[in-house]
């Protein structure tokens, strides 16, 4: 007689695996033509953190910086080959890679192979990652002349730009540290003799206070070129020092800005870098177990401010071109809002 091979009614199922929770709604929706992300370092160090607290905020897009506080183009195959197989499980996109290329830590007059190496282990890793975006600066002058050090940053950037436009990538330049970082001229300057659509820039909203410009004066000077924006707040502390605060609540000219990007039909990423808790240029790194609640109250308080306060003001603002203001005769070189921009 052969053996009865029906399941056994009393005989425990096996345990399943929980299903993922189910991401959060969002509080607000963006903006038509907006989406909104963050730079995940800045909410935990390993790419778990990082990933539960776009989640939690109800995003899908994260912008990559570092990952157990090593660089993107430092980890070891493994290790990448983990991150990729996590993106994917939670159906996160990557927007931008932030790299070390001609930033705060690599003078102009450093080994050059030291941005050539990492734009090219870049190039293999950002298909994988879905990204073409890649963060750069325009190097220290680490003591030198500024027409030396303008030489220096142009052929070095245009060969960068050649590079990356032969791997598919978009180097975004950041106004942050280096020859072009905190004025407008230069900017513009850069992009001209580079003459890549390899190079566009990368605004970020708060850096205006420490540097000691006006945002909304550089970004109107600068506009058509941004490809991607950093949202940041800060109050000013002293002269290139700045205490960062919760969006809205600073000095930066965040709502102006932000509502200048909408007005004049700028459609992309606006991603948060709270820095209010993490700092690298200046070595702070305070993260603690309530580090991913901090990044997720920042970004609940960026989709309010936007929600009620600057898309109130647009609709009720002039029609464009009105409401776009004129640059100053000044930006791109000298004087705005008491700093030289």
């Amino acid at each position: 007689m052969p053996a009865d091979t029906r399941p056994d009614p009393d005989a425990s199922a096996p345990a399943l695996a929980p299903a993922p929770a189910p991401a959060p709604a969002l509080a607000f929706a963006p903006p038509p033509g907006i989406r909104y992300a963050g730079i995940g370092d800045e909410a935990a160090p390993g790419l778990a953190g990082q990933l539960d607290a776009v989640r939690q905020l109800g995003w899908n897009a994260v912008e990559l910086r570092t990952v157990d506080g090593r660089a993107l183009a430092d980890l070891d195959d493994r290790a990448f080959g983990d991150l990729t197989e996590q993106l994917a499980a939670t159906g996160t996109d990557v927007v931008c890679v932030d790299s070390r290329i001609a930033d705060w830590s690599r003078p102009v007059t450093g080994p050059f192979a030291l941005d050539t190496d990492e734009l090219r282990t870049l190039a293999r890793r950002c298909p994988a990652l879905g990204t073409r975006h890649v963060r750069v600066m325009s190097y220290p002058d680490d003591g030198l002349a500024e027409p030396e050090w303008a030489r220096r940053v142009k052929q070095r950037m245009t060969a960068l730009a050649r590079q990356a436009e032969d791997a598919g990538l978009v180097l975004l330049h950041e106004n942050c540290a280096g020859w072009a970082g905190s004025r407008a001229d230069r900017m513009l300057d850069l992009l001209a003799h580079v003459d890549s659509p390899a190079l566009r820039l990368l605004f970020d909203t708060g850096n205006g206070v420490p540097y000691g410009y006006g945002a909304t004066e550089l970004l109107t000077a600068v506009l058509d070129h941004v490809g991607h924006v950093h949202i940041k707040d800060a109050l000013p502390t002293g002269p290139g020092q700045a205490a960062y605060t919760l969006p809205g609540h600073g000095a930066a000219e965040l709502r102006e800005c932000l509502g200048l990007l909408l007005c004049t039909g700028w459609r992309g990423v606006w991603s948060i870098e709270p820095h209010t808790r993490l700092r690298p240029h200046d070595g702070t790194d305070a993260r603690g177990e309530d580090s991913v609640d901090a990044f997720v109250a920042y970004g609940r308080e960026l989709e309010r401010l936007v929600a009620e306060e600057v898309l109130e003001a647009e609709a009720g603002a002039v029609p464009v071109p009105s409401a776009v203001p004129e640059p100053s005769a000044h930006v791109g070189g000298v004087h705005v809002g008491g700093a030289h921009v």
